[in-house]
């Protein structure tokens, strides 16, 4: 029977951590990791569909080896241990999409619930959209199915085109001063206090692990501040992903004050698919783009109820 994620106060078991080197349609090699590489967790498989860039420690909880969830996921393209693709466009949604597909093959998964955060909501989508027989069921954290760069800001109450512009531009401005960025982005010094500290600012609240999370942030400060920037330029060309072609379960969990992924537009998504009859649930949690970190528990649960049908 499934646990419930180990309570902040509880001493985490040693990680549980494997890394697998796979290849993707297009010839790209990508760095594929899991929870269980030794086959003994008893719960549902879940395919993660990770925020971009970002890599297993920022999911400290899902390490745990009893935390009753199976997860594969990978890192994506030019990121932690992942190669570049030798065709420069083959970063978008579609191809992050072909790398799930490989890594489900690769692991022999037929079909799973894909579990996705931030851009890996979109990417959660347009591989139901493209290929409904692999999935049964989405569980969206933290991001929108498309369009995301117009959702950004949502707190701000930006027009939609003047967030997407805003955002987007910053992106292409990272693109040409990341050579100069990135000797001092490596440098930054990611301890638990600074950790804390964010978590004061409203783009991260107080985390329930300091520790943990900033193992999962310095690692993704390791990927050149240029090249994320063409991985977010190039996703942020995503289009809203048609929802009526979407007809497996659905679970969108927000933070409240998230200023990457709007909860309002969320909130519509799931509301346009139960007007479908589409099974699908919205939840809103207090907190912001990086609830795993700040609400372990809570989302685990939610985790854990809705894949153990499913999964």
């Amino acid at each position: 029977m499934a646990t419930p994620a180990p309570r902040p106060d509880q001493v985490v078991r040693k990680p549980s951590l494997a890394y697998r080197d796979i290849l993707s349609d297009d010839g790209t090699h990508v760095r594929a990791w899991t929870n269980d590489p030794d086959g003994v967790i008893d719960g549902p498989t879940v395919v993660l569909c990770n925020g971009l860039g970002t890599n297993p420690h920022l999911w400290p909880w899902l390490l745990d080896p009893e935390c009753g969830v199976r997860i594969v996921s990978w890192n994506h393209r030019g990121v932690g241990g992942s190669d570049r693709p030798r065709d420069r466009r083959h970063i978008e949604i579609e191809h992050f999409v072909q790398d799930g597909l490989s890594v489900m093959d690769h692991f022999g998964i037929d079909s799973a619930v894909l579990m996705g955060w931030s851009m890996g909501v979109n990417t959660a989508f347009e591989m139901t959209y493209r290929h409904p027989e692999r999935v049964r069921g989405i569980f969206a954290m933290a991001g929108v199915p498309g369009d995301t760069f117009a959702t950004m800001l949502a707190p701000f109450r930006l027009p939609r085109l003047a967030a997407r512009a805003l955002t987007v531009n910053l992106c292409r401005v990272a693109t040409l001063s990341g050579p100069v960025a990135n000797p001092v982005v490596r440098r930054v010094p990611v301890t638990p206090g600074m950790v804390r500290l964010l978590g004061r600012t409203g783009f991260m609240f107080q985390v329930a692990d300091p520790e943990a999370a900033a193992v999962g942030l310095k690692e993704f400060l390791t990927t050149p501040v240029d090249w994320y920037a063409r991985l977010a330029i190039a996703t942020s060309r995503h289009p809203r992903v048609r929802l009526s072609r979407i007809d497996v379960p659905t679970l969108f969990v927000s933070g409240r004050f998230d200023i990457l992924a709007g909860a309002r537009d969320m909130a519509s998504a799931s509301r346009r698919l139960a007007d479908r009859g589409v099974p699908t649930e919205y939840v809103e949690l207090r907190g912001s783009h990086f609830i795993q970190l700040e609400q372990p528990e809570r989302v685990h649960q939610l985790l854990l109820d809705f894949s153990k049908d499913l999964g």
